[in-house]
């Protein structure tokens, strides 16, 4: 085999490993996101110019923002999605959007997915007021289209407001792209699963966006697991 025929071969299947793929078979991101993803990855820093940033309660900081036409999202939106939820919670649930019902409604997590997120509530007995539930989105993007760096990065601020407010004692993310821009990093559902992260802190925990559960059953045990681990190392921190 020729050198240049050797290095064609490496470079595909360097590709090939670096692409990472769902159960459905769809590319998640590929060498070349991975690159712009490691180059984006940055803290971003909360404005200091900005009163929202002030407020000193989650009432006034939703009626400071719920206003917000920094990108594109706000033109578009029904309603602007806050959160919902006990104010002192405990446990912080963050996903990455807010879809049709959530934007019709103005609160997070209402359809069906928000059904399956209060029976899992339940099952490691935990009600909805107990607990806080928002997005890193404030506003719905077009089609449920994955949210944009951008988007994302504006509206975070909005996020890191809210948790320095709440002072939770657990995060659980929602999805692999809530973990992965909490995270700052590229790693697959998989391999956020089924271990305590550390983020700014607080205790962080990863597992299946209900959705996600919705679209494929399989996926309920698992997050069935990750739900287990969350409780056992929550019932450690209130029997303290």
């Amino acid at each position: 085999m020729k050198q240049d025929e050797i290095r064609e071969l490496l470079d595909n299947t360097k590709r090939y490993f670096l692409q990472q793929k769902d159960l459905f078979g769809n590319i998640i991101y590929t060498e070349t996101d991975v690159k712009k993803k490691s180059n984006d990855a940055h803290e971003i820093s909360m404005p200091t110019d900005e009163p929202w940033t002030e407020t000193g309660n989650l009432v006034d900081l939703d009626k400071s923002i719920n206003n917000c036409l920094k990108c594109g999202l706000g033109k578009t939106r029904t309603n602007f999605v806050f959160g919902v939820g006990n104010p002192n919670a405990d446990v912080m649930f963050v996903g990455e959007a807010p879809g049709a019902d959530e934007d019709a409604q103005g609160e997070p997590f209402v359809g069906r997915a928000g059904q399956l997120l209060n029976k899992i509530l339940a099952a490691v007995e935990l009600k909805r007021e107990d607990v806080y539930i928002c997005n890193i989105l404030k506003c719905r993007p077009p089609n449920n289209r994955d949210p944009e760096p951008t988007e994302m990065e504006l509206c975070t601020p909005y996020l890191y407001k809210q948790i320095s407010l709440i002072q939770p004692k657990f995060i659980i993310c929602l999805g692999r792209i809530a973990a992965q821009w909490l995270l700052q990093t590229n790693g697959t559902l998989g391999s956020m699963r089924e271990k305590i992260h550390d983020y700014r802190g607080t205790k962080l925990i990863v597992t299946y966006h209900p959705a996600a559960l919705l679209r494929n059953p399989n996926w309920k045990r698992p997050a069935w697991e990750d739900m287990k681990m969350f409780r056992d190392e929550y019932n450690k921190i209130i029997q303290r």
